[in-house]
């Protein structure tokens, strides 16, 4: 490992260079990658926390008072966006926790349905995902055939 330092041995603790990206030419999931996609994983939630915090200290200093209800329903709408998007990025927030937790327990990379490979590059385009691409495509093409049944009933 002359790329990368390691500590105490806990993914956390493994610094990589700048600019590594994981290689099909490595060994799948080996320490370094999981290393990768862990320090990647913490750089994406602490965006999304950065960003809520900046969406709540704009909210207190909005308390504009307008003549126009036009202006104000525009207002409200905006805010109503915004809150919809935090509610999101939260559940994503969790789900990155959780990814976490599934490269520190050295599961992560392997579909949780059929168990083969995730694959680099979906893992690089998805992190948090937890299915191939074969099973994920099972799913929803199982969730449009419920969502077709229930309309097809409601007629």
């Amino acid at each position: 490992m002359s790329n990368t330092k390691e500590t105490t041995g806990k993914i956390a603790d493994i610094i990589l260079e700048e600019g590594y990206r994981p290689s099909e030419d490595e060994e799948y999931m080996s320490p370094k990658q999981r290393a990768f996609f862990y320090q990647l994983l913490q750089k994406w939630q602490q965006q999304l926390r950065g960003d809520a915090g900046k969406t709540i200290s704009i909210m207190n200093e909005e308390k504009a008072i307008f003549a126009d209800p036009s202006d104000r329903a525009t207002l409200e709408t905006d805010r109503n966006f915004e809150l919809r998007t935090r509610d999101r990025e939260r559940k994503l927030i969790s789900k990155i926790t959780r990814t976490m937790l599934v490269i520190e327990a050295n599961e992560y990379g392997y579909c949780e349905e059929c168990g083969v490979e995730v694959g680099l590059r979906r893992l690089e385009a998805r992190p948090v995902t937890d299915q191939c691409i074969s099973c994920k495509t099972k799913e929803e093409q199982s969730e449009k055939s419920k969502i077709g049944s229930i309309d097809s009933s409601a007629e």
